[in-house]
């Protein structure tokens, strides 16, 4: 099943006590953006089954939820380890220099001193750091996601603009 249009909110970890409420863990920078759920899909058999909300109490990055219908612990059991998804159209905006990996794909990389290096074709994402991925003459150049290096973010003009640091484009791309 494709979940391109849904992002991954976090996972239903175990029953809180006997009346159906779960623990869960929200997988997000801010959890506090998510304390007003009305609703959220949860991946069953590879399935994305939705579920409302009727309470939600969040501490750092868990939570306790309690579901419609979900009244018991046989109920809460049955949703144990399932991951827990909210459409895309859910996600807080991000103004400034914050931005979501996938709303980034298509926008034009420019550096400060180079010009135009590319597009982002995709954000890689690695234990340590996740780099734009752009093509430059169809050689790809990887650029850090990182505020040092991004200096604005112009969503209108679908643009980024970078300072890169020195020696990092002679890698990919030479003088």
């Amino acid at each position: 099943m494709e979940f391109d249009d849904y992002f991954f909110l976090g996972k239903l970890l175990k029953p809180h006590g006997f009346d159906g409420r779960l623990n869960a863990f929200l997988d997000v920078d801010n959890p506090a953006e998510y304390t007003e759920l009305k609703a959220v899909f949860v991946l069953v058999k590879n399935n994305l089954v939705p579920y409302f909300v009727d309470h939600i109490q969040i501490m750092n990055n868990k939570a306790i939820i309690t579901f419609q219908d979900i009244d018991n612990l046989e109920g809460a059991e049955s949703l144990m380890q399932k991951e827990l998804y909210l459409p895309l159209s859910e996600l807080p905006e991000r103004k400034g220099n914050k931005f979501y990996f996938h709303e980034i794909i298509g926008f034009k990389v420019i550096d400060k001193e180079f010009g135009v290096i590319g597009t982002v074709s995709k954000v890689l994402e690695y234990p340590n750091q996740a780099v734009m991925q752009i093509f430059h003459n169809n050689k790809e150049v990887l650029i850090p996601v990182s505020d040092e290096i991004i200096t604005d973010v112009k969503r209108e003009n679908k643009e980024i603009v970078i300072t890169a640091p020195e020696g990092l484009l002679d890698i990919y791309i030479g003088e």
